[in-house]
């Protein structure tokens, strides 16, 4: 991720018009209603001659700076609009944004002041529209924000609503129109009377503009039913939205709950020391009932926490095991370290980068690459976000804009693999959900058919041959010889199609996969064991070092939060 789009994420989440968090980009927020305030109060003390004559120039300098920085704050909102909402995405994008509530207010507020240096026009009228940067507060007040969303959720009942008086009323008014014109056809002339006589009602006609009371029966009857009508025109919609207003009321109160709920969650992620290694870990996974014991969660609490929480899933455990096992279903959760919109990216300035493109459908796998890249120092990058239903991949994908967050991924990518002396190792689970149990537990992949182990495929997405066959025969016969685990290369997956994303890299790197049994990276006692001498086989071969001492694995935690990089 380069500086600048760093700098556009912090400006996100300074624009967040949220003031009940503890980060400190909530000064600013303050900072902004203060001179939102003091811009207003500049705008009415301008409206006192004694006081303008007097003070004048403090009143300018006040108008002036205000501007100046709203000026500033406005044009950084519209430029980070596409982080804050994918909707603002584009030059179309941002023109949308200039069109919503608080985009017309931020620029009809702001801009309008440099009119007058190009043309003849009255700097008091622009002045006045400075007012309007008074509405801005409402983006950081919770009950104009409770009643805006109350009037979205019930949009359709009311738009419902409004046509059918809208419709009633016009042809009672035409209705009317015929009765009235022959008792009095200098008053009622045209349908265009009648029209604006019913609907003056509703607003209690203020103007006298349509002071055409009917006077036959039928007239007075209609104009009744009118004002039944009038009544109904307001108590529809506050009906509606003191409905929608509960509701909405409801649904924060039941999210607070479950973000309490998602506090309580992360301590069961307390890191447990593997044995092999002694290395303290973020636990794989932990099961419903275990949840539900330890903490006292109740089963749709702990949905609810997963639900409202960016750091957990959901999975099926039996999806870890194979066909012919039968597994029942067993609920667990899953926590993951988030970084990026996709997921995690961590740059280590290795050559080497250990990447997972399915995490947010393949349960475990996200952790055991997080724990490979973290065991042999290598940079990480993990998709941990995604609806893992339909999937969408990101290792298979027909180019950056068919899948949300692709180009991002991809642009992390190509700066963790920046020459064609990087390596980028893609993790992925082997044996388990609807596959067979395969002879081997382990499996490299280098972009040729499945079975091909020639090496001479033109499309091989390996360009230092020697070196990875190198590589992954030591890795194989470590495994062997410490776990009696069996590797192949390219022997029972298929890497050919041109839908790799190596394919459509704009420079020579070398990609290969690691495939590893569920069986081994989830339900082995030794899996910690067996990612460290994966990573000290892959360190020795191609960096031609051991594995790095990881301090941070031996202090105990919560979770994936105070990792360093």
């Amino acid at each position: 991720m380069t500086k600048i789009q760093t700098f556009k994420q912090e400006l996100a989440r300074v624009f967040d018009d949220d003031l009940h968090t503890k980060q400190w980009h909530n000064y600013v927020d303050y900072a902004i209603i203060g001179l939102i305030i003091l811009s207003t109060v500049e705008v009415f003390l301008s409206t006192y001659d004694g006081i303008v004559e007097k003070y004048g120039i403090w009143l300018k300098v006040v108008d002036y700076f205000t501007t100046a920085f709203f000026t500033i704050e406005v044009s950084l909102r519209i430029w980070c609009a596409d982080i804050i909402d994918d909707k603002y995405k584009g030059f179309w994008g941002r023109v949308r944004y200039c069109f919503s509530f608080y985009g017309l207010i931020d620029i009809l507020s702001t801009y309008p002041f440099y009119l007058h240096f190009f043309m003849p026009m009255p700097y008091v009228a622009l002045k006045a529209l400075r007012i309007a940067r008074l509405l801005r507060v409402f983006r950081y007040m919770k009950a104009f924000n409770v009643l805006s969303r109350a009037m979205h959720a019930k949009k359709d009942e009311m738009w419902v609503s409004v046509q059918f008086l809208t419709i009633v009323t016009l042809i009672l008014s035409f209705v009317l129109f015929f009765v009235e014109h022959e008792a009095q056809p200098e008053v009622y002339n045209n349908g265009w009377t009648s029209v604006l006589w019913a609907f003056a009602q509703y607003i209690g006609d203020p103007g006298g503009f349509a002071d055409t009371p009917p006077i036959t029966v039928t007239g007075r009857i209609i104009a009744c039913i009118i004002g039944v009508l009038g009544i109904a025109i307001f108590a529809v919609p506050a009906g509606l939205i003191g409905s929608a207003f509960s509701e909405v009321m409801e649904k924060d109160e039941r999210k607070e709950k479950s973000e309490g709920w998602a506090e309580r969650l992360h301590l069961a992620f307390e890191r447990k020391r593997d044995r092999f290694t002694q290395f303290l870990a973020t636990p794989k996974f932990v099961s419903i009932a275990d949840i539900q014991a330890r903490l006292g969660l109740k089963e749709d609490e702990i949905f609810d926490a997963v639900a409202n929480s960016d750091e957990f899933r959901l999975i099926n455990l039996a999806a870890t095991r194979t066909i012919e096992e039968q597994a029942e279903d067993k609920l667990a959760v899953e926590h993951f370290p988030l970084n990026r919109p996709y997921g995690c990216c961590i740059n280590r300035h290795s050559k080497i980068t250990i990447m997972n493109a399915v995490a947010s459908a393949d349960a475990i796998t996200g952790w055991a690459t997080f724990y490979l890249a973290k065991m042999g120092g290598f940079n990480y990058i993990s998709r941990e976000i995604g609806a893992p239903r339909p999937f969408k991949s990101f290792y298979l994908n027909d180019g950056e804009d068919t899948v949300p967050y692709l180009k991002e991924y991809m642009d992390d990518l190509r700066e963790l693999a920046p020459d064609e002396d990087s390596w980028v190792i893609t993790l992925m689970a082997a044996s388990g959900a609807q596959e067979p149990i395969y002879p081997t537990q382990i499996h490299f992949t280098c972009g040729v058919k499945k079975g091909d182990e020639t090496y001479s495929d033109p499309n091989i997405t390996i360009h230092d041959i020697p070196l990875y066959d190198k590589m992954w025969h030591a890795v194989a016969d470590a495994l062997k010889k410490q776990f009696d685990l069996d590797t192949d290369n390219q022997r029972y997956y298929d890497n050919s199609s041109p839908r790799v994303y190596a394919r459509k890299w704009p420079y020579k790197i070398n990609a290969c996969g690691l495939r590893i049994a569920w069986s081994v990276m989830c339900w082995d006692t030794r899996s910690m064991q067996v990612l460290q001498t994966i990573a000290e086989q892959i360190n020795r071969q191609i960096n031609h070092t051991g594995n790095p001492e990881v301090q941070d694995l031996k202090n105990s935690g919560i979770g994936y939060s105070d990792y360093t990089d």
